[in-house]
């Protein structure tokens, strides 16, 4: 049985302006487990992206407990957009992360050249972010957080910005690489398909104030890429139970 990375227990997060408090999120308590990959879905607005940030310890939580299982894990944290610096090259950019945390060295430079090899950007190393296309970006994304060797990543809509074919592929390369690096990750998503394609657990969260409404274990027959997940005979089932759940159109 694997073992909790992160447990959260009974998190809040009240914000205070001129006209009194809004509460965002409300008692929020979940369990994620190492390697695991869980999917948080729920109306917009309803503090999805807030849990990431809460986690990242980027936003204070007004109340409970945060809790890994050592004592100062690495968190990768990964946007909608791609953040490349056009003036970079991709070894450049995949590197900044380790520059900004004062960790770039020859042997950290040299497993940024292995993971832009291993995947697929053996080619593009002294290239500049103008010559990439959308779903390489994110890639190079991708492995500028990896490269940090985090012990969980946050995904925050990561293929919002591309279209639908480049989403599809992107999202077999991520799942891809992550499982490749034994990773543990938390992806907020507004697609229900790409949330149980790509997920061992989906959390729906309710409308404001976001809690937790239901937690579903994702068992799909194959468990294999996305885009084969998706053609699962299981797959509609999810999907209308997740549907059902989801308090309106996400």
């Amino acid at each position: 049985m694997k073992t909790n990375l992160l447990e959260i227990k009974n998190l809040s997060k009240i914000y205070h302006n001129e006209k009194g408090e809004l509460i965002a999120l409300k008692d929020i308590s979940l369990e994620i487990k190492q390697d695991e990959f869980v999917s948080l879905v729920g109306p917009s607005g309803c503090g999805k992206s807030t849990i990431l940030s809460i986690i990242s310890g980027m936003m204070k939580k007004s109340s409970g407990e945060i809790k890994f299982n050592k004592k100062k894990p690495k968190i990768g944290y990964m946007l909608q957009e791609d953040s490349l610096f056009p003036w970079r090259t991709v070894l450049d950019n995949a590197c900044l992360g380790l520059e900004i945390k004062k960790e770039l060295n020859d042997n950290t430079k040299k497993n940024v050249i292995r993971l832009l090899k291993k995947y697929g950007l053996g080619d593009f190393i002294d290239s500049y972010p103008n010559s990439l296309s959308g779903g390489l970006k994110q890639r190079v994304a991708l492995i500028r957080t990896l490269a940090l060797n985090p012990d969980i990543l946050l995904l925050d809509e990561p293929f919002s910005a591309l279209d639908y074919q480049t989403r599809l592929a992107l999202s077999d390369d991520l799942k891809h690489i992550i499982l490749n690096e034994k990773k543990t990750a938390i992806m907020v998503t507004h697609d229900i398909a790409e949330a149980i394609s790509m997920s061992d657990k989906v959390i729906v969260i309710t409308n404001r104030p976001g809690k937790v409404k239901k937690i579903i274990n994702i068992e799909l027959e194959k468990n294999g890429a996305p885009t084969e997940n998706r053609k699962d005979k299981r797959f509609n089932y999810y999907y209308e139970m997740i549907w059902k759940e989801l308090d309106h159109h996400v």
